[in-house]
């Protein structure tokens, strides 16, 4: 969570600026400005009691859970408080500029969840490629099971290489980006094509 210090969330009628339900563009732009200029905590807050139900609204259609609809509320209007200053009145509404911060903030959210998955992903295989580890053998030891040294040996050389390092050699996916010399991205999506294909080849066995 953000302090106040950070992103002050405080009384939203206080002072001249009145929530209200059909807000003039007007005195949200000058609410925005104040707060870009000034660090005005009354403008905040009128922006926050203005646009937070709204953002709400959309959390939810979105991810379909109220927890991340509130988290979306809070990255959207902590980004507001940190970047009014990059507002220009004169190149569209406050409403235009918020809303593209919360969607800035939502494909950031989609992002992570998933990453997330491709990591659940990962440790849901992990068992499956260590069954029969002792101790904490080579990667040469390892490939002694048959069964498995089979599987590996069905991927693709560039998906094979990238397993090898990650559960056999214990690199993270940067080291391996760093060492293979190209982006993380790749390493990801080699990954997860990899992990897709032995839970295909092994799942009927280890559901």
């Amino acid at each position: 969570m953000v302090s106040q210090q950070q992103s002050p969330y405080c009384e939203p009628n206080a002072g001249k600026y009145t929530a209200m339900s059909e807000t003039p563009s007007t005195e949200l732009k000058n609410a925005l400005i104040a707060v870009a200029q000034t660090r005005d905590k009354k403008a905040f807050a009128f922006l926050f009691a203005y646009f937070s139900p709204r953002i709400k609204r959309f959390g939810i259609k979105q991810f379909n859970s109220e927890a991340q609809a509130m988290e979306l509320v809070q990255e959207t209007l902590t980004s507001v408080w940190r970047k009014a200053h990059l507002y220009h009145s004169e190149k569209g509404a406050a409403t235009t500029w918020v809303y593209t911060v919360m969607r800035n903030a939502s494909f950031d959210m989609l992002r992570k969840m998933k990453s997330n998955k491709e990591d659940q992903l990962s440790e849901d295989i992990w068992p499956i490629l260590t069954e029969s580890q002792q101790d904490n053998h080579e990667f040469s030891d390892h490939l002694e099971d048959k069964k498995i040294k089979n599987y590996l040996d069905k991927l693709p050389a560039a998906q094979r290489e990238i397993v090898r390092g990650v559960y056999f050699q214990d690199l993270s996916q940067e080291q391996l980006a760093k060492q293979l010399n190209i982006p993380v991205g790749t390493v990801k999506s080699r990954l997860r094509l990899a992990l897709q294909k032995l839970r295909n080849e092994m799942g009927d066995q280890h559901d």
